[in-house]
């Protein structure tokens, strides 16, 4: 199993995220995270204000942004999202706050 990079809970980013690999992210993020490719995932911890750009995004916490994925974004119970989501394929567990645009597109 490939692991992933992590953002600890007492981690505060202001700025570009770039990785090429998987990343998990419990800390605080304000700019963009590009891990293009790969899968992200926001933890229940996760304070995230920015673009996004992933293979498959997980959002368990609080996301404010522009996501874009080429897989799949999964809102879990436990998200507050606010922005635009587009994806081939798109779920929002029961539960999730969700407020915005959703476009799904793409091949699945």
């Amino acid at each position: 199993m490939e692991s992933a990079a992590q953002i600890g809970p007492s981690i505060h980013i202001k700025g570009q995220v770039f990785a090429q690999e998987p990343l998990t992210i419990a800390g605080h993020v304000t700019g963009t995270i590009d891990v293009t490719g790969h899968p992200l995932t926001v933890t229940d911890s996760g304070q995230i204000a920015a673009d996004i750009v992933a293979h498959t995004i997980v959002i368990g916490g609080n996301v404010n942004g522009k996501l874009l994925a080429d897989g799949r974004i999964v809102v879990n119970k436990t998200a507050t999202f606010e922005g635009d989501l587009s994806a081939p394929a798109v779920s929002v567990h029961d539960g999730a706050v969700v407020q915005g645009r959703l476009e799904i597109a793409g091949r699945r």
